[in-house]
């Protein structure tokens, strides 16, 4: 079952979950919305000749406290002001904002925010656009979508626990690369 705003509201207060920082203008009627953060990555395609899931890529940071402007066509990391906690109860997921899909930037935070998750959440952004966008710091960007789970699941113990910042993919330490480089 999704959480109202109210719902989700009440267990802020509740300390059932953790948000910091939160303001009162996040809540939104089943939702809370979340916002962009001050620390980017972007793949650095100087000093890769491609992509690979069996080794970390090399990312080029950024960071700002004000602006940031990405180019049309173009993929960058991004991390939320807030860092999350969730109890082993309820699962979330990333939504981004209507309002700035509509201008052609797609927000994605590939799959669910687990129970027991504890970090701030990474957010992979991709401008459609044929022009440049800019993005404030502190603007509200994507909305939370917090959901009971049917009973209490073993708390997230991945690769993203205690994230900070936009984190690159960790894809390499997955047990089936550990299991077939092996062979």
């Amino acid at each position: 079952m999704v959480l109202s705003g109210r719902t989700i509201f009440s267990k802020i207060n509740r300390k059932e979950i953790m948000i910091e920082p939160f303001t009162l203008e996040q809540i939104q009627p089943a939702s809370i919305d979340l916002r962009l953060g001050t620390h980017f990555l972007a793949i650095d395609e100087h000093k890769n000749a491609a992509i690979s899931l069996e080794k970390p890529g090399n990312y080029r940071e950024i960071k700002t406290e004000e602006k940031i402007i990405l180019p049309p066509h173009t993929f960058l990391l991004a991390t939320t002001m807030e860092t999350l906690e969730l109890p082993n109860n309820l699962t979330a997921f990333v939504e981004g904002r209507s309002s700035i899909g509509r201008l052609g930037l797609f927000i994605q935070n590939a799959g669910w925010v687990d129970p027991g998750f504890k970090g701030q959440i990474t957010l992979e952004l991709f401008n459609a656009n044929s022009l440049p966008i800019e993005l404030t710091v502190g603007r509200r960007i994507c909305q939370l979508v917090v959901a009971e789970v049917n009973e209490e699941a073993e708390p997230y113990k991945g690769k993203y626990l205690y994230q900070s910042g936009a984190t690159n993919s960790k894809i390499y330490q997955d047990e089936e690369v550990k299991i077939n480089s092996k062979v």
